[in-house]
């Protein structure tokens, strides 16, 4: 399936799953659980005021389609949140995002990871961040002056400050878990 041909899909689905288009194919994605939509809540509330008291053109936005640029006429990504700086349009893609956010579950792990390296073939991102659904740890890639992706990201716990340097942004990773379980 192509793009234009996903965009225009009806999955004839009652039970209002959500869909991706993965190299073509479209892909069921999975409900989150309880913790997951509670760090999805907790993470963008933190990020959207921000972004309001920042002023300025950046705005959150949660499950935003994203087209990598690899392979762009055959793949629909949805990360669970997005910041982007490009002014609001009607469209289903959200174009040019500075910072995508995924929330990594059990479930659907695999297939988390894969958008991530879809995500770092987008020219105007310039970082991602993995939030883990079982404990209290982040991973964060972030793009180099020179237009490159490191190896490895950087682990952060809770105890760590995290510092999304697009937004400029920072707080104690322990912040997003505030309404979770996993706050002893």
């Amino acid at each position: 399936m192509t793009l234009p041909e996903f965009l225009s899909w009806d999955a004839a689905d009652p039970s209002g799953v959500s869909w991706q288009l993965v190299d073509g194919e479209p892909v069921a994605m999975a409900p989150g659980s309880e913790t997951h939509a509670a760090l999805q809540g907790e993470i963008g509330r933190l990020l959207g005021n921000h972004l309001v008291e920042q002023g300025g053109p950046c705005r959150l936005l949660s499950q935003p389609g994203i087209v990598p640029r690899v392979r762009s006429h055959s793949n629909f990504r949805v990360p669970d949140l997005a910041v982007t700086c490009a002014a609001p349009s009607l469209g289903l893609m959200v174009p040019d995002p500075i910072l995508l956010i995924e929330i990594l579950s059990p479930s659907n792990e695999a297939q988390t990871r894969a958008n991530i390296w879809a995500y770092t073939t987008i020219p105007s991102v310039c970082e991602i961040l993995a939030v883990h659904s079982t404990r209290m740890e982040a991973e964060l890639l972030r793009r180099s002056p020179d237009g490159s992706w490191p190896q490895d990201p950087d682990i952060l716990t809770a105890a760590d400050t995290l510092t999304l340097a697009c937004i400029a942004f920072a707080t104690k990773l322990a912040a997003f878990y505030r309404t979770t379980a996993l706050v002893s």
